[in-house]
């Protein structure tokens, strides 16, 4: 998932193959501004998608993380709290390439218990600084006229991720809103596009929205507690119980689908193979 934010308007986005495939019809725009979120099929060719995956690979290949900074992702409140949300390793990883992995994959020690390119929830955060293909398609001529037509002026690139949605392992991603750990005032500034290198498909686990939810304001908030506290995040506010008839899914097939959402939209169960 890349994050996109701008001092000025709007919010967030990943391309098409040309920049004039990249401009939405105003039919399109409509469509994102009352749903909060757009689904746009072949936004990257077969071969992007196909670099991606193989340079993901060589970089999974290359991974040494010492054991104390093995750090298990989740996406539970009590948890996040206290793994990612207590360590140095996660909360200083905006400006670097760092390694999450599965629940279950260490033993008491530390060590792999699964092969170590089983064991990984994501890489996260700043691929796109870093790594050259990942800086490649972020900045990219079609992604930079996708996020013009969406009302970005002065896009910058906040936070880059590679997800894996491991086989096997991992817990539940509950329904939540990326708000909650991407704030801004006013809301709106920040929008996040999910590039599909897999069939996301209803039967392995795609992306699920409300629609309209993004006129609905933020329930929860995630912030940096003071300095030498314990755990050294806390959540302001809960997320609220939803219906889980006001979902609608939003399978996506792999040559570069993408589905932009705007990150203060609404509830989505993030399940699907990569965001």
């Amino acid at each position: 998932m890349k994050e996109i934010g701008e001092g000025r308007r709007n919010t967030q986005s990943y391309q098409c193959l040309t920049v004039s495939m990249a401009c939405l019809s105003l039919s399109q725009l409509q469509k994102f501004q009352e749903d909060g979120f757009l689904v746009l099929e072949g936004f990257l060719s077969a071969d992007e998608c196909a670099a991606i995956q193989q340079r993901i690979g060589e970089i999974v290949a290359e991974m040494d993380v010492p054991p104390h900074c093995r750090i298990e992702f989740s996406t539970q409140e009590e948890e996040q709290l206290q793994a990612q949300g207590s360590t140095d390793y996660f909360l200083s990883s905006g400006d670097k390439i760092r390694f999450f992995f599965e629940k279950g994959v260490f033993d008491k020690k530390g060590n792999f218990l699964v092969p170590p390119e089983k064991s990984i929830n994501k890489i996260g955060h700043a691929l796109h600084a870093h790594d050259p293909v990942f800086r490649s398609v972020t900045h990219s001529p079609k992604m930079q006229a996708l996020a013009r037509s969406l009302g970005l002026q002065m896009p910058v690139v906040l936070q880059s991720m590679y997800i894996f949605k491991q086989p096997h392992f991992g817990g539940e991603v509950s329904p939540h809103q990326d708000a909650s750990f991407l704030y801004t005032e006013p809301l709106g500034r920040v929008l996040g596009m999910w590039i599909a290198v897999e069939d996301a498909t209803l039967g392995n686990g795609c992306l699920w929205f409300i629609p309209g939810s993004h006129t609905s304001g933020v329930s929860r908030r995630m912030i940096r507690a003071p300095a030498g506290s314990v755990p050294c995040t806390s959540f302001l506010g809960s997320e609220p119980i939803r219906d889980n008839r006001l979902f609608v899914p939003t399978p996506v097939r792999r040559e570069g689908g993408c589905a932009v959402q705007m990150v203060f939209s609404g509830s989505c169960p993030l399940q699907g193979p990569w965001s």
